[in-house]
């Protein structure tokens, strides 16, 4: 043996990254193959593979890829999974699927990443895989921009309850209740309803001028403080402001209407208790059994969601538990490993 042979060093780390793509933004992690905590993190926009369109997608994915993985490790990348909304694996030419693999291969490729396996799942396979124990099969209850249920068996979702998207579902969701938040402030405008906080605050969102705003305080009895022609004049700066956005941003009224309701407004107030009634109806829908846990993750259902006490609630009369997870990101990670080893 040659003494003055150096020994060679350890081999560089293999390293996988993990993707939750949804309605609002994308965020993408950096992790070692064998075991350990994201070294990197990137977010950028919407991630939906459905409804966001495909350059809008692929620039969001290499935005959040680049900030994620150094220049360093983009060559030693051996696994990338991403956990996408509107994305399924029930069939290998899924249109959401195809779509953002499609997204993927090219942000990846920018980026110098090349990486042996790819895999897309949906955002709500990688959030299941994100809670404690890295469980493969059980229930899933995601509630942000939109809203949807599955039974997951084998790390897939084997059934689906809700995710419809805004025009025929999402009941429940994000949208679903900023959509409820204008409806309430149109109806108390022209009569339909009663007085509510969201009146006020609706209109300051959408920049509404405050001269035909509603009272700060409306009346109990009424809105006749608040004038016919203000009214009118408040409904016709409303409708456009709404029309000229896109449909979804509706649920960044969302956090409005929590806030309303935490102030004791009666209207906010039973727009969450629907809400929530809904999430439960879209879980029930999969046949729970007592005893089983849900994963649930989103904006509405976080630890200082909206939603979070009053769907516990409503859930552990049905004898089911709750396991809160961030997002996908965890378990894209976990779903990223698991390709290496197929």
């Amino acid at each position: 043996m040659d003494s003055n042979r150096i020994p060679p060093g350890p081999a560089p780390a293999a390293y996988v990254v993990g993707l939750d793509a949804g309605g609002t933004r994308t965020r993408a992690v950096l992790a070692r193959l064998s075991d350990g905590e994201p070294e990197g993190e990137g977010v950028s926009g919407p991630g939906n593979a459905l409804t966001v369109p495909l350059p809008d997608l692929t620039e969001h994915l290499t935005e959040a890829l680049a900030h994620a993985v150094p220049e360093g490790p983009r060559g030693r990348v051996v696994a990338v999974a991403g956990g996408f909304a509107g994305a399924s694996r029930t069939a290998p030419d899924e249109p959401g699927r195809t779509k953002a693999h499609a997204a993927l291969t090219v942000a990846l490729c920018r980026l110098g990443i090349d990486a042996g396996s790819i895999e897309i799942h949906s955002d709500i396979e990688a959030a299941f895989a994100s809670a404690p124990g890295s469980p493969a099969d059980g229930l899933a209850l995601v509630a942000g921009t939109g809203a949807v249920a599955v039974r997951v068996t084998g790390r897939e979702c084997a059934a689906t309850a809700g995710g419809d998207g805004w025009l025929l579902g999402d009941d429940g969701g994000g949208f679903w209740i900023g959509r409820e938040a204008v409806r309430a402030a149109l109806r108390m405008a022209d009569g339909r309803g009663g007085p509510t906080a969201l009146g006020g605050c609706v209109g300051r969102a959408l920049q509404v001028p405050e001269d035909v705003l509603p009272p700060a305080a409306p009346d109990p009895c009424g809105t006749a403080s608040w004038s016919r022609a203000r009214r009118e004049a408040y409904r016709m700066r409303v409708l456009p402001a709404v029309m000229d956005r896109p449909p979804v941003e509706l649920a960044l009224l969302a956090p409005l209407v929590a806030e309303a309701a935490r102030q004791g407004d009666s209207v906010a107030a039973r727009i969450l208790d629907t809400a929530a009634d809904h999430l439960v109806a879209t879980v029930r829908a999969l046949d729970p059994r007592p005893g089983e846990r849900i994963v649930v993750t989103g904006g509405l259902l976080g630890p200082d969601g909206p939603l979070t006490d009053l769907l516990a609630a409503r859930l552990r009369a049905l004898g089911l538990g709750l396991d809160q997870v961030a997002d996908g990101c965890r378990g894209a990670v976990v779903l990223a490993r698991l390709g290496c080893d197929r």
